[in-house]
């Protein structure tokens, strides 16, 4: 148990919590939304400092990130909980897990310099947070941040893109790419579904743009809740209005957690979007959960494939310094 950050102690002993965009004021002895963050006598505490519910070697595309160091491997770890409580959520078993009750039945500690450790003897540039949402672990991801950069390595956020400027721009100087799970296009879809709200995430991708952070996007189409063209046109014409080199990924929905009763997303759908997509304006769109061509990165300007994928895997590249190696034309992204 470690102290937090971004709080502020009110006369009463409730405590403001600024750390994400719930704002949480929390009354003593009692838990923020994400379940990690408890306050006694007016100092709030976060309680998954260092308590590490996931550590595993992954391919820098399962995050997904296509045009940040493609083909290699990141160290991706997690701690448990979560700020939002998406129904549809395919890590629930931690990242809805209540730390006071479920986390010791499956934690394992880790310091920050066993981690880079890890990362530097696996041979991974990089390190992800991952899996569960990492602003409700910043305390701990920021110091592993901090020895990360020290040593070279690159940090990742995969996430709901919830958390406040003053946390995101804490973190910025060790950040150097995001992909954001940009849910839907609705305010009712992410208060009824997710227990958030659309406005902070579209200020967050707007904000890391502008701060120089790497920034993908990715949506889950799921049948019958965010998949009406409307809707997905609205997501695309946002990111084009953000940067029209920011890759859209468009993800497969699989049944689970509470959705157990939705169909799969039909190929159909994917399909539709990634058409949509480009009317937009997108240079960059891609596929997923689905084995298809649409994982590879296309040249925008020649229409010729400059990395192949299968799966998480790449199967070849043709970029040099960042240009298509067939006709110099620029993709954007870090590619070595």
């Amino acid at each position: 148990m470690k102290e937090a950050s971004f709080y502020k102690k009110n006369k009463d002993n409730t405590v403001d919590c600024f750390l994400c965009s719930h704002h949480c004021r929390i009354k003593d002895e009692a838990y923020g939304i994400c379940n990690v963050r408890l306050n006694k006598k007016g100092v709030l505490y976060s309680l998954s400092y260092g308590k590490v519910v996931a550590a595993n070697v992954d391919p820098i595309e399962k995050k997904p990130l296509y045009h940040f160091l493609p083909g290699s491997k990141s160290y991706s770890i997690a701690c448990v909980g979560c700020n939002f409580q998406c129904g549809f959520c395919q890590n629930w078993q931690i990242s809805q897990a209540k730390i006071a009750k479920d986390l010791n039945l499956f934690e394992y500690r880790l310091t920050p310099e066993a981690i880079i450790k890890e990362a530097l003897s696996n041979n991974c540039p990089s390190i992800s947070y991952t899996y569960t949402e990492p602003t409700i672990y910043l305390e701990f991801a920021s110091d592993v941040a901090k020895l990360a950069k020290e040593k070279k390595l690159f940090n990742v956020f995969v996430t709901n893109g919830y958390m406040t400027k003053e946390s995101l721009e804490s973190v910025r100087p060790y950040l150097d790419a995001a992909n954001v799970d940009l849910k839907s296009f609705s305010e009712d879809f992410y208060r009824k579904i997710c227990k958030a709200s659309l406005k902070p995430v579209l200020e967050n991708i707007i904000l890391m743009k502008k701060l120089g952070i790497w920034v993908e996007v990715t949506t889950l189409v799921i049948p019958g809740k965010n998949d009406s063209r409307k809707e997905l046109e609205q997501i695309a014409e946002f990111i084009a209005s953000v940067d029209c080199a920011m890759p859209w990924h468009v993800s497969r929905f699989h049944p689970d957690f509470e959705f157990n009763e939705i169909e799969a997303t039909p190929s159909e759908s994917l399909l539709a979007t990634y058409d949509i997509a480009k009317k937009a304006g997108l240079k960059y769109v891609y596929i997923g959960n689905i084995n298809t061509d649409y994982e590879n990165t296309i040249c925008p300007s020649c229409g010729k494939v400059v990395v192949e994928r299968n799966g998480f895997f790449v199967k070849s590249k043709n970029i040099n310094h960042g240009l298509c190696g067939y006709c110099k034309e620029q993709i954007e992204g870090l590619w070595q």
